[in-house]
């Protein structure tokens, strides 16, 4: 049986997700949050196996709850459910610990895929934010070893500043090499790279 706690501001979308849930047997929601705080005491209460938050809630987001769920139950996972699909939240989030990062938008068979998918050790990005398949194998891209050590630390969730400041080096020339990246994986955007990063680690 797979627990899932649910962590909303609206209500109503947290019904809709029960009531659809309900036709699954194999799981069952043991918690509802409307806030942050709420859902740091459920899944204390209740240990969830899955938890799907949306990022801004009131008391404490969903960023913090996230750091705060992955730190006190690393085995718990986590799906971020949000409207947004700009690369700073999708990062935020991704740094804070997430296993998928799903549209509030999206149908509710996307929301029970990425339910199944993180249960199985997966990760599960929505469509919207899930990069393309690059269309070169990883031995025919000629990355830098600089370039590589950049697709790592995109891949932790890293900014363009974050990462300029870790290498020390200038932000334009991050973003000089960021533009490199995609044009030599053939990628198109800064989320398609943040979803190829965090699929591959390069190792030095």
């Amino acid at each position: 049986m797979i627990r899932l706690a649910i962590a909303e501001d609206h209500q109503s979308l947290i019904d809709g997700i029960r009531i659809f849930l309900e036709y699954e047997d194999d799981i069952k929601v043991v918690g509802e949050a409307n806030d942050g705080e709420r859902l740091l005491e459920i899944v204390r209460s209740k240990k969830p196996d899955i938890v799907l938050t949306d990022i801004r809630m009131p008391k404490t987001d969903g960023i913090a709850a996230t750091k705060e769920i992955k730190k006190e139950f690393p085995n718990c996972k986590v799906i971020a459910f949000s409207m947004f699909e700009q690369e700073e939240a999708v990062s935020q989030m991704t740094q804070a610990g997430v296993d998928g990062y799903i549209m509030k938008n999206s149908s509710l068979k996307v929301v029970l895929a990425a339910i199944r998918a993180v249960m199985k050790g997966e990760t599960f990005f929505d469509d919207s934010i899930k990069a393309a398949t690059p269309k070169k194998d990883e031995g025919d891209v000629p990355l830098s070893k600089r370039e590589k050590e950049i697709v790592n630390l995109v891949g932790q969730g890293k900014t363009s500043q974050e990462i300029a400041d870790l290498l020390f080096i200038g932000k334009t020339t991050v973003d000089t090499h960021r533009k490199n990246i995609l044009k030599k994986l053939s990628l198109h955007g800064k989320s398609e790279l943040l979803r190829y990063s965090m699929e591959r680690k390069y190792d030095f």
